[in-house]
Order: structure tokens, then sequence, then C-alpha cells
């Protein structure tokens, strides 16, 4: 039996950002950066599990026994196995055939980008273990993780896509979003992790019932068509207060960037990981100036083939 290798593309929530779980058209883009699985058959019924990050430094290793995942859940001791754990039992319930022999394995995992900013590690890795048992990663999202499965239609595809959920099934189309003023667009890392779980649930939590979808879908449909900075920027503002009224908290600028020339907009569940901004020169002196140091050109960032 050979090894084989499977990969999957980060991923960024231009728009739509809480309103994409309630049937909003979503613009989302995946990125060149990504994550790898390689699947190599050993002797034994082991499952041994590595995982390196963007340096090639071991950051998890485990082992289990390929026929007791079950057992293992409840033996977890630490956060990353269970999580693992919980995930290879879900393929398991998915697809039956899957770690049903005493066939052992090695497992490694390799990121190209840094576990904190993101971009995906989690639904990179669901769509990785998804490809290499043949299930659904949709379905194995949402037995594990959930969310609206905008990050795996990310993780599968080579171009920027529009995604909607209708009665709960993805609608995911290629669409041509190559703007002629990408060089007037980068990517600002927090410095902080931002829990999407947490984010979705207080969303739910406190979320109006009188939930207008159509003006969200409308910005990401015009954003895809959009011509010229100028018009990307006033609808990437309108979004901000829009989302701001929506989840009753100001928006990324006016906590922290107040006097910055261009335009701001956060990606993702508000307060952490990246933020997109707009600006006629680079504005990499004034982010780093306020303590942020990670900015990526549009060009970097963006997959684009």
């Amino acid at each position: 039996m050979n090894s084989k290798t499977f990969y999957s593309h980060g991923k960024l929530l231009i728009s739509a950002e809480y309103v994409v779980l309630d049937g909003a058209v979503a613009l989302a883009i995946p990125t060149q950066f990504g994550q790898s699985l390689l699947v190599e058959p050993i002797a034994g019924s082991k499952l041994i599990w590595q995982s390196f990050d963007e340096k090639s430094l071991l950051w998890f290793e485990n082992e289990f026994s390929v026929l007791n995942i079950d057992s293992a859940i409840t033996k977890a001791t630490d956060e990353i196995s269970l999580r693992l754990l919980q995930i290879l039992k879900a393929a398991k319930q998915l697809n039956p055939s899957f770690l049903s022999s005493n066939q052992g394995y090695k497992i490694t995992t390799y990121l190209n980008f840094k576990r904190e900013w993101g971009l995906g590690t989690s639904s990179t890795l669901i769509n990785n273990i998804a490809q290499w048992c043949n299930i659904d990663a949709y379905k194995l999202l949402h037995m594990t993780f959930g969310g609206s499965g905008y990050d795996i239609a990310c993780a599968q595809r080579n171009k920027p896509i529009s995604y909607q959920l209708n009665d709960g099934a993805p609608l995911v189309k290629e669409v041509n979003f190559f703007p002629t003023f990408k060089d007037h667009l980068y990517f600002v890392y927090l410095n902080k992790k931002q829990n999407s779980r947490e984010g979705i649930s207080q969303y739910k939590l406190n979320k109006p019932p009188n939930l207008d979808v159509d003006t969200i879908s409308d910005i990401s449909h015009k954003l895809i068509s959009c011509k010229s900075l100028s018009e990307f920027e006033r609808l990437i503002t309108l979004h901000e207060e829009i989302i701001s009224r929506l989840i009753q908290k100001k928006t990324i600028k006016a906590l922290f960037f107040k006097d910055f020339k261009g335009c701001i907009k956060s990606l993702g569940a508000w307060g952490g990981d990246f933020i997109l901004a707009t600006s006629q020169e680079n504005p990499s002196v004034y982010f780093k100036n306020k303590g942020f140091e990670m900015i990526i050109p549009y060009n970097e960032m963006v997959l684009e083939f």
C-alpha cells in the first residue's frame, strides 16, 4: 500500500461574516497558505500522528490504537488529542470501513502558515481527513467544529468563491474576483487568534429577529464585480457599519485605527485574526508603529491562477 498526500488551502472571509450562517451570500478567497497531510501505511495497528508548523518544528505528537478510537477519547489528556480523536471518530461514523482493520498508519501534517493566524488550521485538517477516508468534508465539519462551511469550500478550490447556505446546503460558485486595485489591498494580523466557535455562539444568542441578509448579499455581489478602489472602500465601510450594528460592537477602525487614512474591514469573527486594509501607499510603517508587525500584501496572501 502506497503513501498518499492530501492538501487543502487556507481561507479568508471577505464579506458576510456571521450572516452567512443565515443565508447571506459571502465572498471568500482561498489563500496561498494551507496544510498538507501525508498518510504512510506502517506495520501494526497503531496510528502515529505528528504535526509540524511552518518552520518544520514538531508542535504535536501522539500515538493511538487504530481499533480503539472511542476508548482513546475517554483517556485523552490534552485538548489537541481530544479534538483529533473526535474528528477521527466522526469520520468513522461517516465511513465505517475507515480505520476498521489492523492496518496502521503514520500521519504527518505540515502547515505553511503560523497556527495562530486563523487561516484554517482546523478546516484544512478536516478537508484533508475527509479526502483520506473518502467522505463529505461538510458533514465532517458539521459533526465536529460546526460553522457555515465556507472554509471547506475554500480548502477545495483555487479561485475566489461566492458561498451561500440554502436550507443548510452549501451553494458554491467560483467567481471572477480579481480587483484591478489589488496593489492597494493589505492583510494585517491583529496579534490575536479569534475563536470562531465562540463568535458564532455569541452571534446566535444575540441575533435580532429582523435580520436583513439581502443587503449583505447585495454588497457581496457588488464587491465581486467592483472596478474601482473608491467603490470597494464605500462597500466595505457600509458592510462594517451594518455588522457593527448587528453584533453591537464597535468596528476595528473605530477601536484601534481612527487616524488611518484608508478603510479597514474585519474578516471573519470580529476581534482577531486578519483585517483587510486599503491604502494608496504601503501602510506597513503605520501598522508597525501601532504594534502590528504582520502586514501581507494582497498578492502574497491570495491564491491566484
